[in-house]
């Protein structure tokens, strides 16, 4: 790493590199102009313009009184350039009174060594800033590097967290995050005062296919059944997650029954159009499904009684997805392959 000398005088140039030299310090770069320092670091031409280049310069000895731009005009300049502005600025001047003293800090020195330069004075000063610069560069690598394994961390636990509430098989989502979301339309639905429907599907004697096909077939019907009625969810808001072993339930927020009814009608009809083969079907020649449908209307009577029983909610959901499987239960009763309806009803 390398010290970076800009002062217009020779002998200075010279009385400086021969202190240095001697104290160790081989890595130098002389500037006789701020125009030639400009070009060492990097800074182009124009202001706003920067081509900074990351820079080895650990240290740079400034004099403040040059002609043309002064001392503090530079550091003012180099300040302006957040590549280069961490590099500390030790004023080399003649002039110790308070008020330029006081323009050179301003301007972003962090020292100042006075003229005649003393060797003692110049290498202790010198050393003390480069330690600094040093400590602080690590401290802001640690930091970067930080910074970088947190992001890296974040993005690993959302992959998890995904990986957490997703069905592996059927890549819907699972039980988990079919509670949590049912549990959030619940409230809402509530505090808007509006309907939330739930549609509880089975595949009918899926048993009987996967003792014919076996479990693997098994798994790919569940799998095309499951891409099938992800594309049927045409809103937004909709939802359809995996209940387990064959059973899916889809969520319907401010949808009122006869609407649930016409969604799970196109669930229905959209399994048999896969025209899944199933031989040992009761019913079909086809794979298809029984569907249960209930609904919710969250009106000011309602709410005002669910908000005496907060502290049942989770039983009080429970029970209206129970309500939705009877209905389910109705359908498979009747002859399967069909939508049956249950509204949810709830006392005082």
């Amino acid at each position: 790493m390398a010290i970076l000398v800009i002062d217009d005088e020779q002998d200075i140039r010279f009385l400086i590199e021969k202190f240095l030299n001697k104290a160790g310090f081989t890595d130098l770069y002389f500037a006789s102009s701020p125009e030639k320092a400009f070009e060492i670091l990097g800074i182009d031409e124009y202001e706003g313009n920067s081509q900074v280049e990351s820079s080895k310069i650990e240290l740079i000895l400034l004099d403040i009184m040059m002609p043309g731009t002064d001392g503090i005009e530079v550091c003012e300049r180099i300040n302006n350039y957040p590549e280069i502005s961490n590099i500390p600025i030790i004023m080399v001047t003649a002039l110790t009174d308070p008020e330029t003293l006081e323009r050179a800090f301003n301007a972003g020195a962090m020292d100042y060594i006075t003229k005649p330069i003393r060797r003692v004075e110049l290498i202790a000063r010198a050393s003390s800033a480069i330690k600094l610069y040093r400590e602080r560069q690590t401290r802001i690598k640690r930091e970067i590097e930080l910074e970088d394994a947190l992001h890296r961390l974040e993005e690993t636990n959302k992959k998890l967290e995904k990986i957490a509430t997703i069905d592996e098989l059927t890549k819907l989502p699972n039980r988990r995050l079919l509670d949590e979301t049912l549990k959030n339309e619940w409230k809402r639905a509530k505090r808007n005062r509006s309907f939330l429907s739930v549609i509880m599907l089975d595949i009918d004697y899926f048993k009987n296919y996967n003792d014919t096909y076996g479990h693997l077939k098994g798994d790919e019907c569940l799998q095309m059944i499951s891409s099938k009625l992800k594309d049927l969810m045409f809103r937004p808001g909709d939802f359809v997650a995996r209940y387990g072993g064959e059973e899916f339930i889809v969520i319907l927020p401010e949808t009122n029954l006869e609407d649930a009814l016409i969604v799970a009608e196109r669930l229905r009809k959209g399994v048999v159009e896969l025209q899944i083969p199933h031989v040992d079907s009761k019913i079909s020649d086809y794979v298809t499904v029984s569907l249960g449908v209930t609904t919710i209307k969250f009106g000011d009577k309602l709410k005002d009684i669910l908000d005496e029983k907060d502290a049942r909610e989770e039983e009080l959901i429970n029970k209206f997805v129970e309500t939705a499987d009877e209905a389910l239960y109705e359908a498979k009763e009747k002859g399967r392959n069909k939508v049956e309806s249950k509204y949810f009803t709830l006392r005082a």
